[in-house]
């Protein structure tokens, strides 16, 4: 395994056209399947960054900002913005298409930890993450900025205590 991979190795986007058996009665998509997409494009980065294969351990707090509609494209990507030892801090974003008027809005974001295993199933370390460019530079940051707001939204809006150390 190499010793560092950069956030582009693990940039992932997936596509899906959102069919009927993937909706609610109102003609919207299901949570559910919007969240199997998301942890499905988190796999993938985890994988593609760390060369091994990866498992769920969290996912932060999900706000459904907007819905898809049925027969619109669903945009998942995701990418490593951060590592520990064995784990893979990833940032996915989805996004709705409506592909008769070429537009595109952002519908949910949500930040997943996955660790690397090896192959006898164990926690395994993965590499170091490089951000060889101003641009892996800038989405590490907004992805680090993205994810502490999100938190402290979270803690505010359901007056959350927070034990201090």
């Amino acid at each position: 395994m190499s010793e560092s991979a950069t956030l582009a190795d693990s940039y992932t986007e997936m596509t899906e056209l959102l069919f009927p058996n993937e909706t609610n009665n109102l003609g919207r998509a299901l949570g559910g399947t919007v969240l199997h997409w998301m942890d499905i494009c988190g796999a993938i980065a985890g994988m593609r960054f760390s060369n091994r294969q990866v498992v769920t351990a969290s996912m932060d707090h999900v706000d459904f900002i907007g819905p898809i509609e049925m027969g619109e494209v669903v945009v998942i990507q995701g990418y490593v913005f951060d590592t520990g030892r064995t784990s893979l801090e990833i940032k996915v974003d989805v996004h709705a298409e409506d592909p008769k008027a070429d537009e595109r809005r952002r519908t949910t974001t949500s930040y997943f930890t996955f660790v690397a295993l090896d192959s006898a199933g164990s926690p395994t370390p993965v590499p170091e993450m490089d951000c060889p460019t101003a641009d892996e530079e800038l989405l590490r940051r907004e992805a680090i900025d993205g994810r502490r707001a999100q938190l402290r939204d979270v803690i505010e809006r359901y007056d959350v205590t927070v034990p201090r150390e």
